[in-house]
């Protein structure tokens, strides 16, 4: 076979793969339709959900690198809080319905700039804000605004300090431009599929994988090529994130609660024991038996972090206690 001959095999392979993925990507799409609303804000199109009494206090979710809404429905967070609260949880942008304009950079501080105009224009003032993994930067970087008081924050599973990791470099492959977009497009969903398994027993361990999300959290969209853009760009932000952050964290006037799994083996316990020490106003409580996903280990232990913000003067009273130690 010729030269000539090669490539054109090659570039019929590539095309093969790129249809297939663009078909792939439509049928994900029809098959996990939205389940919320979209707002507009600065031309970027936004997918939110939201439950529970609209004169109630509110609490707003944001889910980490990889993530999406269901996350937090099917782990149970969403239906505890709902009792009591107005809950908005939102796509960031780039995964599942959100929109993700290449033309800005989408570091915490950019994407808490696009939440406060959302919340502002659903007419949500002082909430609760609690962020997962890679959504903790989006809730501190929330709470670290002049422009909009947030009643407290409540932190699960953080990275907050850069230290080497090897991991997010390598991940951040389909986020470089024209190459990256030629590996989403083609084989990256592929590779993704693959690996996915064993990331996901990575973030339940010490649990299994729980079935209510293997069943009902929507892979298909998680691997089209552009939330795998979504995701590949946090990963290579996380680290420069985190260094720009922590000279920030003493700027935070709002009360913080913070949760990290005792076993969390994707991102160590070290991070939130320092972000902790790093606070003024707040408390720290490593999670028994729990890896990556403490939301999925206990949820009520979140629940009554986000009570004790709504119960005021009543949190002394908590089993988290005051600004001590970690329990």
């Amino acid at each position: 076979m010729s030269t000539v001959e090669i490539i054109f095999v090659v570039l019929v392979v590539v095309l093969i793969l790129v249809i297939c993925n663009l078909v792939f990507s439509v049928i994900a799409e029809r098959k996990n339709p939205p389940v919320g609303k979209f707002i507009e804000c600065d031309g970027v199109r936004v997918h939110y959900r939201e439950w529970g009494d609209e004169t109630a206090p509110c609490v707003v979710l944001f889910h980490g690198n990889g993530a999406m809404i269901q996350d937090f429905t099917i782990s149970g967070l969403v239906d505890l809080l709902s009792r009591r609260n107005r809950v908005l949880c939102f796509d960031r942008p780039g995964f599942a319905h959100s929109q993700r304009p290449r033309s800005r950079i989408w570091t915490p501080h950019a994407q808490a700039a696009l939440f406060v105009k959302a919340l502002e224009q659903i007419g949500v003032r002082d909430p609760v804000v609690f962020g997962h993994s890679w959504g903790t930067l989006v809730a501190v970087a929330l709470g670290l605004r002049e422009d909009y008081s947030v009643r407290g924050l409540v932190l699960a599973s953080g990275y907050y300090f850069p230290t080497w990791r090897l991991d997010v470099w390598l991940l951040s492959g389909p986020a470089v431009p024209v190459l990256g977009d030629l590996f989403r497009y083609t084989v990256a969903p592929i590779i993704s599929l693959a690996i996915l398994p064993a990331l996901l027993r990575k973030i339940f361990e010490p649990h299994a994988v729980p079935q209510d999300f293997k069943r009902e959290f929507p892979i298909s969209l998680a691997v089209r090529p552009k939330q795998l853009r979504a995701a590949a760009e946090e990963s290579a932000f996380l680290i420069p994130a985190a260094a720009q952050l922590q000279f920030q964290y003493s700027r935070i006037k709002c009360p913080v609660r913070l949760f990290h799994g005792d076993e969390d083996h994707f991102i160590e316990c070290e991070q939130s024991h320092h972000l902790h020490r790093a606070l003024s106003r707040s408390t720290l409580h490593f999670v028994k038996n729990a890896g990556h996903m403490v939301h999925y280990a206990d949820p009520l232990i979140i629940n009554e972090a986000v009570s004790v913000f709504r119960r005021g003067h009543a949190a002394n009273r908590t089993r988290f206690g005051g600004h001590g130690g970690p329990h």
